[in-house]
């Protein structure tokens, strides 16, 4: 059975959208944000908590956490935060995070553990 050209090109977009959403989270929220959390201990428990959240949203206790899954959640997480008012902000003050950015860093957290040929 053949798949129709169309088809495989939209899950190849999907596939691209789905790890460039992810790589840009990182980018932006996870490499500091989690440098910052393995310093403080009370930011990391945090973290920790907040990915057993997502791991728990996503089902990911029973099935793998995917690419897609993960960078799905991040952006409806952000979409319904700006939807509040909640704008990322330019230089995140680790000390004290919101709850949203909080999140965030979690599904960085949680991508980390993915096989990294998922997110190349």
């Amino acid at each position: 059975m053949r798949v129709p050209n169309n088809r495989v090109a939209t899950r190849r977009s999907a596939a691209v959208a789905a790890r460039t959403t992810l790589t840009s989270l990182i980018a932006a929220v996870g490499t500091a944000g989690l440098a910052a959390a393995h310093a403080n201990p009370g930011l990391l428990a945090e973290v920790d908590q907040h990915a057993a959240g997502v791991r728990d949203t996503l089902d990911g206790d029973r099935r793998p956490l995917t690419v897609a899954a993960l960078a799905g959640y991040a952006e409806g997480l952000r979409d319904a935060a700006a939807e509040y008012g909640w704008t990322p902000p330019t230089e995140p003050d680790w000390s004290a995070p919101d709850w949203t950015l909080t999140r965030l860093l979690a599904v960085c957290l949680l991508a980390r553990g993915l096989d990294p040929r998922h997110l190349a």
